[in-house]
C-alpha cells in the first residue's frame, strides 16, 4: 500500500511540475471557487489515500501560485531545483527529529557539513555557529537573542534567567527601510517596533552611513544586505568598522542579498559584510530550496548558544546539538535540502545561478524601459521597481497583467511612489520568459490605453 500511495503522490506531482510553465501563474477565479470542495464537515470514518491524493492534486493544483515556475516575479521566491525537492523528499519519508546526532545522526552530519559549506560559499568568519530554521524572519529573531544575550551578559545581567524588567536599556539601530521581518523579530524580543532608532536612506534605500549615530556596547546595528525593494545594500563594511571601535553588535539582514557574497560579479556589493556579528539568510529565496529553509550566522559561538540552549536530564549538549542554536526542538532536516542544492551546484553553480539572476534582471529592466515604464531605482542587484505615468495607470497595468496569467508580480511603494516589484529569483527564468512577460507587459498597457 504504501509503495502505490507514494508511486501515486509522484507521478501527480511529476505532472504538476512538468506542465507549470503552461498554466497560469495566478490561479483562475473559477480555479480559486473550486476551493470550496474542501470545505466540508469533519469525516465520521476516514477517506482512502487514493481519494485524498485526488481531491488534492484534482482541486488544489489549479489554485496554487506558480512560483516554482518560470515566469513569478512576485516578492523574492525562487523555484526549487529539482535535486532539492528530491532531498527533501527523501528526508521527509527519512521523519527525522533533527535535533541532534541521539536523534537522527545522518541529519546531524549533513547539518554540519553543510554550516561549513556555507561559511565557504559565503566567505563568512569560519568559526561562526549555524543554526537552521524556518527563514529569516526567525534567523533574525535567534541572531538578535544572540545580540541581546552578550550585551547583557557584559553588564552583568543574565536575560535568559531574569527577563528584561530591570534589565539595562539596549539601543537598537535600523534603517528606515527595514525589513518588516526585522521589526517582528525585535518586537518578540522585547525591544519594541517603535524604540528603534530609524536612520534615513539614500534614493536607492542604503542607509546614510552620515546620520548613524554615536555607537556603544549597549547598541545593536541592523543592517540590510539587499533592500527587499531595490536590492540596495546598507554600507555594512563602514558600519562594522564604527561598531568594531564601540564594541556594537552589527546584524547583517541578507535573506536573498546575502547569496552576492558567491557572485564574482556582485561580491563587491557586500564588501566588508564578514565584520559583522551575525547574519540571516535564506535557503528558499535564492538558493532554490523548496519551503522551508533559513539560516542564522552567528561569529560567537558562546552568544548564540547562551541565548538558545537549555538544560534538561534527558538532553547532552557535549557536542552543541542543533537545538543548541535555534528556538525549536522539533524540527524537521530542513539543512537536508540545502546540503543537496550545494552540492548540485557547486561554487560556480551558485555563481551563475545568482550572477545570471542579476544579468537578466538588468536585461528585464531595459526591456521596460523600451516600454516607456519608469524604472525607480538602480538595478544593482535583481530587484526592479517599475511605475507607469501614474498611480492610477501604474495600479491598472499590475491588475491587469495580474489577470492576464502570464506572469505576475505585486505592487509596492518606493519613496512615496506607487509602483510594482519584480524580483529575479529562480533558476528556471531565461530571456524567452523575459520576453514572454514583456510582450504581456506591452498589451496590458495597449489594453488599458485603448480603454480609455
Amino acid at each position: 500500500m504504501t509503495s502505490e500511495l507514494l508511486r501515486n503522490a509522484y507521478e501527480r506531482s511529476e505532472r504538476y511540475l512538468s506542465e507549470i510553465d503552461s498554466q497560469r501563474v495566478f490561479p483562475a477565479t473559477s480555479d480559486l471557487t473550486a476551493l470550496t470542495g474542501f470545505e466540508e464537515p469533519f469525516p465520521e470514518t476516514g477517506h482512502t489515500p487514493e481519494d485524498i491524493l485526488r481531491q488534492l492534486d484534482e482541486l488544489g493544483a489549479s489554485a496554487t501560485v506558480a512560483s516554482a515556475g518560470s515566469r513569478y516575479f512576485g516578492f523574492v521566491v525562487g523555484g526549487s531545483l529539482p535535486v532539492a525537492v528530491g532531498a527533501n523528499w527523501m528526508a521527509t519519508a527519512w521523519d527525522q527529529v533533527a535535533s541532534s546526532s541521539v536523534t537522527s545522526p545522518v541529519a546531524d552530519k549533513i547539518e554540519k557539513v553543510t554550516s561549513q559549506w556555507l561559511l565557504d560559499v559565503l566567505d563568512l568568519p569560519r568559526q561562526s555557529a549555524i543554526g537552521f530554521v524556518t527563514g529569516a524572519t526567525m534567523a533574525t529573531f535567534t541572531a538578535l537573542a544572540a545580540a541581546r544575550h552578550k550585551i547583557l551578559k557584559k553588564q552583568g545581567w543574565n536575560v535568559e534567567e531574569d527577563g528584561l524588567f530591570g534589565a539595562p536599556e539596549i539601543k537598537v539601530i535600523v534603517s528606515d527601510e527595514v525589513h518588516v521581518t526585522v521589526l517582528k523579530a525585535l518586537s518578540m524580543l522585547g525591544f519594541g517596533k517603535s524604540r528603534v532608532i530609524k536612520i534615513p536612506t539614500d534614493t536607492n534605500g542604503a542607509m546614510d552611513i552620515s546620520a548613524l549615530p554615536v555607537l556603544d556596547s549597549r547598541t545593536i546595528v541592523c543592517t540590510q544586505a539587499g533592500n527587499v525593494n531595490s536590492g540596495a545594500f546598507d554600507p555594512i563594511d563602514e558600519i562594522c568598522d564604527h561598531a568594531q571601535v564601540a564594541d556594537a553588535w552589527v546584524h547583517v539582514d541578507g535573506a536573498f542579498g546575502l547569496w552576492a557574497r558567491s557572485s564574482s560579479s556582485k561580491a563587491y556589493l557586500a564588501c566588508g559584510i564578514e565584520k559583522a556579528d551575525s547574519w540571516a539568510a535564506d535557503g528558499h529565496k535564492w538558493l532554490n530550496t523548496p519551503y522551508d529553509g533559513g539560516v542564522v550566522v552567528c561569529r560567537d559561538d558562546e552568544a548564540l548558544h547562551g541565548a538558545m540552549s537549555v538544560s534538561a536530564a534527558y538532553l547532552k549538549d557535549r557536542d552543541r546539538a542543533s537545538q543548541s542554536y535555534i528556538p525549536e526542538f522539533s524540527k524537521r532536516a530542513r539543512g537536508i535540502d540545502i546540503w543537496a542544492a550545494l552540492k548540485f551546484l557547486g561554487r560556480d553553480g551558485v555563481d551563475d545561478l545568482i550572477s545570471g539572476c542579476c544579468d537578466l534582471a538588468q536585461y528585464f529592466a531595459k526591456g521596460l524601459e523600451a516600454l516607456g515604464l519608469n524604472i525607480l531605482n538602480d538595478v544593482v542587484l535583481n530587484q526592479i521597481v517599475v511605475s507607469w505615468d501614474s498611480a492610477e495607470k501604474t495600479e491598472a497595468l499590475i491588475h491587469t497583467v495580474q489577470q492576464d496569467g502570464t506572469c505576475w508580480f505585486g505592487p509596492t511603494v518606493w519613496k512615496g511612489h506607487n509602483a510594482f516589484r519584480l524580483s529575479v529569483s529562480s533558476w528556471k527564468i531565461t530571456r524567452q520568459d523575459i520576453d514572454l512577460s514583456l510582450k504581456a507587459i506591452e498589451d496590458s498597457m495597449q489594453k488599458i490605453e485603448t480603454s480609455k
